[in-house]
Parts: structure tokens; sequence; C-alpha cells
């Protein structure tokens, strides 16, 4: 959590712990920026208006880092388009002040819930990209061709094998990306994206 008054900052770890969160706050952008962990989980609450770097800013720095977590705007000062310019540039909720503790707690229970679903779909393209790695170039181009639809009697003329040598690829490229189904295979490599 980022926030330049003590006060919120002390009040909204609080509420954290009592969710049973952990919580690491901060005065500044800089200060997040330098202690910022991207394997830690969680998510973001930044105020929009600090000295220095605003919320938003900082929301851009993490944008340009690459960095996925969620960000929960909570704000005094806010307006209609600053929510608007804020979720354009993907923060996942914005929150005026004063607010009631039970809104932010469960925004930011959507928020971590978020950040899980980000993780898990990160770590199962990251493994989908380290099978491909293991394939060979051939096993790759008939991948690439089963992707296609192509059937094996193409694939075997395209390649300018047998169609018995297309089947033995198809069963090694089947059996290194662990997929049961050629359903399977074709969704592991859509979300491998390339």
């Amino acid at each position: 959590m980022v926030d330049d008054d003590e006060g919120v900052r002390s009040a909204l770890a609080l509420l954290l712990k009592s969710m049973g969160q952990p919580a690491a706050t901060y005065a500044s952008a800089a200060d997040f920026l330098e202690d910022y962990d991207p394997d830690r989980p969680g998510c973001a609450l930044l105020d929009v208006r600090m000295p220095g770097m605003s919320g938003l800013e900082l929301q851009d720095e993490l944008n340009r880092r690459g960095v996925v977590l969620p960000v929960i705007f909570i704000t005094g000062h806010g307006d209609v388009p600053m929510a608007v310019e804020a979720m354009q540039r993907g923060a996942f909720d914005f929150l005026q002040k004063p607010f009631r503790d039970d809104d932010l707690a469960e925004r930011i229970r959507r928020a971590l819930a978020r950040d899980r679903e980000l993780r898990a779909a990160i770590g199962e393209k990251s493994q989908i990209r380290a099978r491909l790695g293991r394939l060979t170039p051939r096993e790759r181009q008939v991948l690439e061709l089963v992707a296609a639809g192509k059937p094996n009697k193409v694939m075997a003329a395209e390649l300018g094998v047998s169609q018995r040598t297309v089947e033995i690829h198809r069963a090694h490229v089947m059996k290194k990306m662990g997929a049961s189904s050629l359903a399977q295979l074709v969704r592991m490599r859509l979300v491998a994206g390339g």
C-alpha cells in the first residue's frame, strides 16, 4: 500500500491485518518500487495524489516494467475522468474516500483472487514454453501443422515424409507436451503464443 498519509497507511494496515492479509506500507512510490518483489503475490493499494510520483505515474511505471499486480486506487480527490483514466491504464478498481471498510475488503479479496489467476496463467504459460523448447525442429513443424488443422496425409506431403513418420512425430509431440488430446495440444499452442 502506497500513501503519503501515515494515518491512512496505519488504518489500512489494520484493516488488512483483520482480514488475515499481510501488508507492506510505503510513504512514496519510490519506496514501493525500491522494495517491490515480483514473486510476492498480492495487490497494490495506491493513493492517486502523492508528492513526487503520483499513483497514476506509479501505475504507468509498473505497466512499463510488465508488472501484472492488480492495482486498486484509493483517493479523496478522485473524479470520474481520473477513475476512467486509471481503469484504461489497467487499474483493477478505484475507490473514493470516505469508503466503508467492507467495500475495500471486498475489492481487495477480488484483487487477490485476480492475482492468483494471473500468476497461475503465467506459470502455465511458462511450463508450456519450457515443453515447447524440448521439441525438435521437426516436431515443432508438426505441431504447427497440427495446430493449423492439417490432416496427417497433408502434413506428410508438405514435409516430404511418410504418413507413418508424421504419426510418430505427432505421438512424440503429444508425449513431450503432456497433452492427452489434440484439443489440449492446440490449446497449449495458443496459450504459449508462439
